[in-house]
């Protein structure tokens, strides 16, 4: 009878690999947490050092246009720290590639999923997927060597600036904008083709009155997402965006974005300085906007599973 009660209260082995299956999820997910939280501490710790250990104003540093930390203005006595070129470029050449890539992305994914999927997956598939996996390097030095030229041909000048950036981000995200709004139309039920068909409807009233409308909370999501991907992009842009911590008047015109200007001072300053600290600002406000992106993509998919 011991031996029965004691076979029946005694935890069995499948149970045992359950609760070990928890405790390493719960492990891996709260490191996940720690290491997130640990960035953001990080990161807001050395970028707010601007505000309360250099005393520099938050609305001066937001709307600043002159970028000097390193130079003191004689009439204020602060010093230039001015950062809405490079947030004003960062947004341009953000938006200006998406504009670009939305239409180029969509066509792509039309033709891939409605127009002809076996000549799409043979052909465009294979292309897609090797265009995410070029370098970002590479990217740069096309541009460099490429679309700086033109753009110089073309409007004059040095051919560096917004729309050169704006090119080389256009072909860096349309293969992640594309590949998101393919999956996105693939997902849109099949009887809401058959019915738009069945009630007389063509092939492109089938498309744009129906498919689009029904996938576009997917495509929303895909450009945003491809639009996060652009803003946080350091190496291709600053080799072709002239790297000038000016504010755009045109397109043409050198410019510097949040992340070229990272990239180039971040290892010539001293940690703890007003030029490292400012940098650090600079890193916050990425983390920040890419905070944001994520939140408009939760809503976007949250609006479209209603």
């Amino acid at each position: 009878m011991d031996e029965i009660r004691e076979a029946l209260t005694k935890t069995s082995k499948a149970t045992k690999k359950d609760r070990l299956g928890r405790i390493v999820s719960m492990s891996a997910l709260a490191l996940i947490v720690f290491v997130v939280l640990s960035i953001f501490w990080f990161v807001a710790s050395k970028g707010l050092a601007t505000f309360f250990t250099n005393h520099v104003n938050l609305w001066d540093f937001v709307t600043g246009t002159k970028w000097a930390p390193g130079q003191i203005d004689k009439a204020t006595g602060r010093p230039f720290t001015g950062a809405a070129p490079m947030i004003v470029g960062s947004f341009l050449v953000t938006l200006l590639s998406a504009l670009i890539a939305t239409p180029f992305a969509i066509g792509t994914a039309i033709f891939m999923t409605e127009i002809s999927p076996k000549h799409g997956a043979k052909i465009l598939q294979p292309v897609t997927e090797l265009l995410v996996g070029i370098p970002s390097v590479v990217y740069g030095f096309i541009g460099l060597s490429v679309v700086v030229p033109f753009m110089r041909n073309l409007f004059g000048g040095s051919g560096f600036g917004i729309l050169a950036g704006a090119l080389v981000l256009f072909v860096m995200i349309l293969p992640t904008v594309t590949s998101m709004t393919v999956d996105t139309l693939r997902a849109v039920p099949r009887h809401y083709r058959e019915s738009a068909l069945a009630l007389g409807a063509t092939r492109w009233q089938m498309i744009y009155k129906v498919i689009l409308r029904a996938a576009t909370p997917g495509i929303l999501t895909a450009i945003v997402f491809g639009m996060a991907r652009a803003f946080g992009e350091a190496l291709a842009v600053q080799m072709v965006v002239g790297n000038a911590a000016l504010m755009p008047t045109n397109l043409t015109s050198p410019a510097a974005t949040l992340t070229s200007v990272l990239t180039q001072g971040i290892g010539n300053t001293v940690m703890g300085s007003l030029d490292n600290n400012v940098l650090w600002s600079l890193a916050l406000i990425l983390l920040l906007m890419s905070l944001v992106f994520n939140l408009v993509i939760r809503a976007i998919g949250k609006k479209g599973a209603m």
